[in-house]
């Protein structure tokens, strides 16, 4: 990949630069694919990122939106080229295909709010607990195939160890994550050690949603919200499926999910209160693994 070009924000940048031509042209999504003799879903893939895009799409686009300004056009070709190109995580796309979509914009994004029921978020893992949590998911995945997935894990945590460009992460988690013995009580003792230890670091927030908080406002589940440096990406709310992921966009989704983060912080231990409850599991953990 050359330079910083990221291709899934490339694509999703295009998309919506062409969703903007279109609109601006006063035409449904519906009109433009009978112009082109294609599926409206085509288009819609097009603009909102989830497809790659090729020149021959952006010039059959420009063509119907009569994009006049040439520069505009060839922006938007060069555009539709890097987003062509390979990120470090295609290499694993086999693994899990939309799972790259999810890292590619992990990669660009400026900050991360996530809150994890179940357990650790990923970027918090350390890589024995990692493969644990893997295997125990994917329990018919072959044993290479889950150090590779732990080898993605570790390789996306570089943003946050990135000195020069940190990832600007707050996570809340609930107690469960933290009282569920993934991998045993050693390796369990490790990864609330490791909590700990990271929570110090200044663009790392971690709270715990404790039991005795009852009902909240994460009860319906894990999800994460991604917001970037560049004014005009979107933010984008990320909910985690089974078979499918889902890709929030729209304003008021963005508002609801981002009011309930606020309800969640504002519920949640503090983040000092944290490190102590964290310190405590993690002293259970080590006597769990010494009996």
């Amino acid at each position: 990949m050359a330079g910083n070009v990221n291709p899934t924000v490339r694509r999703r940048r295009l998309g919506q630069e062409l969703r903007r031509l279109r609109e601006d042209r006063g035409m449904t999504a519906e009109e433009v694919a009978d112009r082109l003799l294609v599926s409206q879903s085509k288009i819609s893939r097009l603009e909102n990122g989830r497809r790659s895009i090729s020149q021959r799409d952006v010039r059959d686009l420009c063509g119907v939106y009569e994009v006049r300004d040439r520069r505009l056009v060839e922006s938007l070709m060069q555009m539709a080229r890097e987003s062509r190109q390979q990120g470090w995580w295609h290499a694993f796309a086999e693994l899990s295909p939309g799972y790259s979509v999810y890292i590619g914009l992990e990669m660009d994004a400026a900050s991360l709010r996530v809150y994890e029921p179940q357990v650790v978020p990923g970027l918090l893992q350390t890589a024995d607990y990692a493969a644990a949590v893997i295997s125990g998911a994917l329990p018919e995945v072959a044993r290479s195939d889950v150090e590779r997935r732990v080898e993605v894990r570790m390789r996306r945590q570089e943003r946050v160890r990135d000195e020069r460009r940190p990832l600007r992460l707050w996570a809340v988690v609930d107690e469960a994550a933290l009282r569920r013995q993934v991998g045993g009580p050693e390796v369990m003792a490790r990864q609330l050690r490791y909590l700990v230890e990271v929570s110090d670091l200044p663009h790392i927030t971690l709270q715990v949603m404790p039991f005795e908080s009852g009902a909240h406002p994460g009860v319906n589940g894990q999800y994460a919200i991604m917001e970037f440096p560049e004014a005009n990406d979107s933010t984008v709310v990320y909910l985690e499926g089974v078979t499918n992921d889902l890709y929030l966009e729209k304003p008021h989704d963005v508002q609801n999910y981002s009011v309930l983060y606020e309800h969640l912080r504002a519920q949640a231990l503090s983040p000092e209160k944290t490190r102590d409850f964290v310190r405590a599991i993690a002293d259970e953990s080590e006597l769990r693994a010494d009996s």
